[in-house]
């Protein structure tokens, strides 16, 4: 299985000056981190503030971002509270019939993992997903992203 590649950023800020590594057909987006959406609450809101810090400082975060960053962290928090009841009350439950079957809230957490998954790598939220995103370049982009173009 080949490694994941890193975004140009990265690439660049670690060091890397060969612009043959580096994709110049890369998105290169105003980076900013937007305001949370209102209708996020606790967990989600609670990630929302974590992980578009961690976004910004690698330079991987702009407005364009907010909608599918919003979509994530509200998976983010089904998969936590999903996660809560599994272990308040374990993976299995009876029926009122006295059969055992999976708890719904196994599904619940399976699911949400597999949003949050999709959103990292489709919308380019994950370093490896955002190196396979084709885009022209961006006249407005920031210095971060001039020096790599």
């Amino acid at each position: 299985m080949a490694r994941p590649r890193k975004p140009s950023i990265i690439k660049f800020n670690a060091g890397e000056r060969r612009k043959e590594r580096l994709n110049p057909d890369e998105p290169k987006p105003d980076l900013c981190i937007p305001i949370a959406p209102g209708h996020l609450r606790g967990e989600a809101l609670a990630e929302w503030n974590r992980i578009s810090v961690e976004l910004d400082k690698l330079s991987l975060l702009s407005e364009c971002d907010r909608s599918a960053l919003s979509a994530y962290c509200s998976a983010w928090a089904r998969y936590v509270q999903a996660e809560k009841d599994i272990e308040e009350n374990g993976t299995v439950t009876i029926t009122e019939k006295g059969n055992r079957i999976q708890s719904p809230h196994v599904g619940i957490s399976n699911q949400a993992l597999l949003v949050m998954h999709k959103f990292l790598t489709e919308f380019g939220l994950s370093p490896a997903s955002r190196t396979r995103v084709k885009a022209p370049q961006n006249d407005t982009a920031k210095t971060k992203w001039a020096k790599i173009g």
